[in-house]
């Protein structure tokens, strides 16, 4: 439990201060009430925006890699395909303040949306968590909190410069009053791309980058009303844009996002122990094609700077959640959740919604001096997979310095509307595959269970925890080449695809349909410590062990595609203030083993294991009235570990080399 440097207990000394260890900060993502790290029942992993700043990371992909080994990220054109702990992006849940982050990029919930500005602290709940979040969140629950300053008036800015063309820049600007607030922030993102080789195992010249050109805004606003002690009121709106441009003419068409989500919310306390609060949400999510030449597709003619919109995801979001506090040692919730999923995309022939009702109860009680226990189970019925009941325990035994938690969650995942429907053909570097999707797919449904232990005093926090994951009816795709088909089932093949691609059922190499598997199981220990050595060091180390497995009856037992066995991290700090000024530096690495693809061939096209460290240094200047100024210096990748093997191999990570960045973060506070 704990990301490095996280976790310390005790009482904060002058030293740990000037170090920026945050000491035991409140979570909420592993029970949906606040607990203090060390208190909750329920192990929660930790990454402050102290943590982040001094690592000199503006990405969440980045800080999501260099500071959580159970994560990692596999990037394509479309997006990062996210992994936790063995199992893929599909089974983790992304929130924003309990709120899901919707919309994919080719099955990948997009990153790019996160506004790392607005970064309060990451919790990171490992295993089933669909008691209490509902489908999806098998894997984990990745709980993103964000600040917002009590100064009268706060405005900053942050920029950061680094090779490739990458940019950032992000501005905040807010106001507070104990009645009203209003917290306005903007984001611009960019990078000119890179090619990590120019040819293929062929000797072939290629014409594709393996990071992608692009550039992207997001715009985000915030209003808060709190007329009286017991009401308060939000409402809550942001807008955003990316466009990624390729190798022309290699690439008939640049790919372009766009996303505008609305939300609103009232909370009333019905005494200081107990409050009610309804949140409603809407986001929508676009991908469009620009076409950079005259093309004819499989939704008709296109000319050049033609803009189509290709695909359209809409979510609806009603939640109603109560917590009762009845005695000093209880907490109750209870919670009622509607959602609407819709997606239409024309060239899988998709105009579908599916709907979700949920019911959920919790209960949490101290009870002998040094006993936590926390209950809960959720009610769901989704339009397509029925009824599903998942049930939560959790138990805690704390002493002075040590921690004892056991847990046993479920979890479930309905069918995508993707997987259940989808009827479409592409081509891919010379290879033409028509997908069919299957509305009769199960829904995927796990058990989990985990035992931690963890030990913590005023300098040391050493935590190990040991848990399984295993899934049922987990829903793969499965690839049978047209060649190996027999002459009928060829034909069977066309007939059924013809009404929808026409001609172009001779052109099929390859079909891709969904199945469900037998089982899945993930078996891992992850283990953390974390150290103040005094006088401003610290260091932290973290190690994750993930065997994730899969069965289907063609195949049998085999590992789950692009899953990572040893990860770990380690990080290092250094924090000293003269007066005004205070010095920061920070060293951090990354350790992974081979990230495992095994084809349907029995070949091994593993992707290598590889190590990369940053530094980074930070420069706080605060002699001037409400001002402070912080420069910042880092070299990332320094050994220039780079995976440039010939293009369409499996590449480990897609880091260009050794490169400096500098940044400059400006504050103003009243």
């Amino acid at each position: 439990m704990g990301a490095s440097m996280m976790s310390l207990y005790g009482q904060e000394t002058e030293e740990q201060t000037e170090a920026g260890v945050v000491l035991d900060p409140v979570v909420i993502t592993g029970t949906g009430t606040q607990h203090r790290l060390k208190e909750t029942p329920v192990p929660v992993e930790v990454i402050t925006s102290a943590n982040i700043r001094k690592a000199g990371i503006t990405d969440f992909q980045q800080a999501m890699t260099m500071l959580a080994p159970s994560l990692s990220f596999l990037n394509n054109a479309r997006g990062s395909n996210l992994m936790m702990n063995g199992l893929s992006n599909k089974y983790v849940l992304v929130l924003i303040n309990g709120k899901k982050l919707t919309g994919d990029t080719e099955y990948n919930v997009d990153i790019s949306r996160i506004d790392m500005t607005r970064v309060k602290r990451i919790e990171i709940l490992k295993g089933a968590g669909s008691a209490l979040y509902g489908s999806d969140a098998i894997s984990g629950v990745i709980n993103i909190i964000t600040d917002e300053p009590d100064n009268l008036l706060t405005i900053s800015s942050a920029t950061k410069s680094d090779g490739y063309g990458q940019f950032f820049e992000g501005a905040n600007v807010d106001v507070s009053t104990p009645k009203f607030g209003s917290y306005t922030s903007y984001i611009r993102q960019q990078s000119d791309g890179w090619i990590l080789n120019h040819f293929n195992e062929a000797g072939d010249e290629i014409f594709a980058m393996s990071s992608d050109r692009f550039r992207s805004n997001v715009i985000n606003q915030r209003f808060t009303l709190t007329p009286s002690d017991a009401l308060s009121f939000y409402a809550e709106g942001g807008y955003y844009n990316r466009l990624v441009k390729r190798i022309v003419p290699a690439y008939s068409y640049n790919l372009g996002y766009d996303a505008y989500n609305l939300g609103a919310g009232v909370k009333y306390n019905l005494n200081e122990r107990s409050h009610i609060q309804l949140d409603l949400q809407n986001d929508n999510y676009n991908t469009n094609y620009i076409f950079t030449q005259d093309v004819t597709d499989s939704t008709g003619e296109h000319i050049t700077g033609e803009e189509e919109r290709r695909k359209g995801q809409h979510y609806y979001n009603a939640h109603l959640k109560s917590l009762f506090r009845f005695t000093e040692n209880t907490q109750t919730v209870f919670g009622a959740e509607y959602l609407s999923e819709a997606l239409v995309r024309r060239d899988a022939n998709v105009d579908k919604n599916v709907y979700t009702l949920a019911v959920y109860g919790q209960e949490e009680i101290r009870f002998l001096q040094r006993f936590q226990a926390v209950v809960g189970v959720r009610y769901m019925y989704h339009a397509n997979a029925g009824s599903n009941i998942t049930p939560k325990a959790s138990l805690m035994y704390q002493t002075n310095h040590f921690n004892f938690r056991a847990q046993y969650s479920a979890g479930f995942r309905a069918p995508g509307i993707n997987e259940l429907y989808y009827f479409t053909f592409s081509t891919s570097r010379g290879n033409s595959v028509l997908t069919v999707g299957n509305d009769r797919l199960s829904a995927e449904k796990s058990h989990y269970g985990s035992l931690n232990a963890e030990y913590h005093n005023n300098w040391l926090t050493v935590s190990v925890t040991g848990y399984a994951n295993q899934l049922h009816d987990m829903i793969n795709s499965r690839t049978t080449n047209m060649a190996d088909m027999t002459p009928d089932e060829q034909q069977a093949v066309k007939d059924e695809a013809f009404p929808y691609i026409g001609d172009d059922v001779s052109k099929i190499r390859q079909v891709k349909r969904y199945a469900n598997d037998e089982q899945a199981v993930v078996k891992g220990v992850e283990g953390n410590v974390n150290i103040f050595f005094g006088a401003g060091f610290s260091l932290g180390g973290n190690y994750t062990y993930a065997d994730a497995r899969t069965k289907d009856a063609e195949m049998g037992w085999r590992p789950v595609e692009r899953s990572i066995r040893h990860t770990g991290s380690l990080n290092t700090n250094y924090s000293h203030a003269w007066k005004h000024y205070r010095l920061n530096v920070n060293l951090n690495g990354r350790l992974q083993s081979k990230r495992i693809h095994i084809t349907t061939a029995g070949v091994d096209e593993s992707a290598p294991g590889y190590g990369i460290w940053n530094i980074s240094t930070n420069h706080t200047f605060d002699g001037l009235k409400n001002f402070t100024i912080e420069p910042g210096i880092g070299v990332n990748n320094i050994f220039d570990k780079v995976d440039d093997r010939p293009y369409g191999v499996n590449y480990s990570h897609l880091s260009p080399g050794r490169s400096v960045y500098v940044s400059l973060l400006l504050k103003f506070k009243k």
